[in-house]
C-alpha cells in the first residue's frame, strides 16, 4: 500500500471529492481524519471507510473557525503521533461578476477558499518539519489557471490558492514538506451548483460540458481521487509547487 501507517487530515470530506479522496487514502493504507462542516456526513464517510476494512476517525469542523481548525489538526497529530498528509478541500462557489457579488460575498469566498487553507496549512507545517516529511494538498480548480466568465469571486481565490501553494512550496522544500495544488475541472458533484444557476439550469451546464470540454464529459470524483493519492504519496516525492489540473483538458 502506497499509504501503509500515514495519517491524513481531510477537510470537506463528507462528500464529492472529498468523500473520495478520504476513501482513496484509505484504501491505500492511510488512517484517514475525516472532517466536514455537517458531521453526520463526515461519519458516514468515516462508517464507509470502516466497511471497507480501513481506519478513519470522524468530527464535525467549521473551517471558517481558526481555532478550531487548528486545533482539530493539532490534536489528530497529538493522538496518533504524525501527520503525514493534509489535504485542504473545504470551499465555496459563488458565482457573479464585479456588479453581482457582494463585498460580504467576496470575504465568504476568500476566508474559505484561501484563508482556511492559509490556517490548516500553518497548523499543519510545523508537525510535518519536525518529523522531517510531509505532503499538503490545497484545493484550487482549473479556475485557478484560467478565466471563467462572471465567476469573479471564485477565480480571484482559487488564483489565490495556486500562488500561496508555491509560496509555501519553495519556502519550505527544504524541510522535505511539499505542498502542491489540486486542480479539478468539472466533476459532477453539488459543488457545482453556482455554475448551473449561472448557465441557467442543469441541461444547459450539460451542453457546456459535452461541446466545451475536449474529452466531451464530466470527471468523476474517483478520477480526481487518483490525483489525491499521487500528490499524497511518495510517487510525487520530487513535485512541489505544483498546480495538478485534471479536467479533460477544457483549460487549454
Amino acid at each position: 500500500m502506497l499509504l501503509q501507517d500515514r495519517v491524513a487530515f481531510v477537510t470537506g470530506a463528507g462528500s464529492g471529492i472529498g468523500r473520495a479522496g478520504a476513501l482513496a487514502l484509505a484504501a491505500e493504507g492511510a488512517l484517514v481524519i475525516v472532517t466536514d462542516l455537517d458531521e453526520t456526513r463526515a461519519a458516514a464517510v468515516a462508517g464507509d471507510i470502516a466497511a471497507q476494512g480501513g481506519q478513519a476517525e470522524a468530527s464535525g469542523l467549521d473551517v471558517t473557525d481558526d481555532a478550531a481548525l487548528s486545533e482539530a489538526i493539532t490534536g489528530a497529530a497529538a493522538r496518533h503521533g504524525r501527520l503525514d498528509i493534509l489535504h485542504s478541500h473545504a470551499g465555496i462557489q459563488i458565482p457573479g461578476p464585479l456588479e453581482g457579488v457582494t463585498p460580504e460575498q467576496m470575504d465568504a469566498s476568500w476566508r474559505l477558499n484561501v484563508r482556511s487553507h492559509f490556517v490548516a496549512a500553518r497548523a499543519a507545517m510545523p508537525l510535518m518539519k519536525a518529523q522531517g516529511r510531509g505532503s499538503i494538498i490545497i484545493t484550487s480548480s482549473n479556475s485557478g489557471v484560467q478565466y471563467d466568465r462572471e465567476m469573479i469571486a471564485y477565480a480571484t481565490t482559487k488564483h489565490a490558492v495556486i500562488a500561496m501553494t508555491r509560496q509555501i512550496a519553495v519556502d519550505y522544500a527544504r524541510f522535505n514538506v511539499r505542498c502542491n495544488a489540486l486542480c479539478p475541472g468539472f466533476i459532477d458533484t453539488p459543488f457545482n451548483d453556482g455554475f448551473e444557476r449561472q448557465m441557467g439550469g442543469r441541461k444547459a451546464l450539460e451542453r457546456y460540458v459535452a461541446q466545451s470540454i475536449p474529452m466531451g464529459r464530466w470527471g468523476t470524483p474517483e478520477e480526481i481521487a487518483h490525483g489525491i493519492v499521487f500528490l499524497a504519496s511518495d510517487q510525487s516525492a520530487f513535485m512541489t509547487g505544483h498546480a495538478l489540473v485534471i479536467d479533460g483538458a477544457e483549460c487549454l
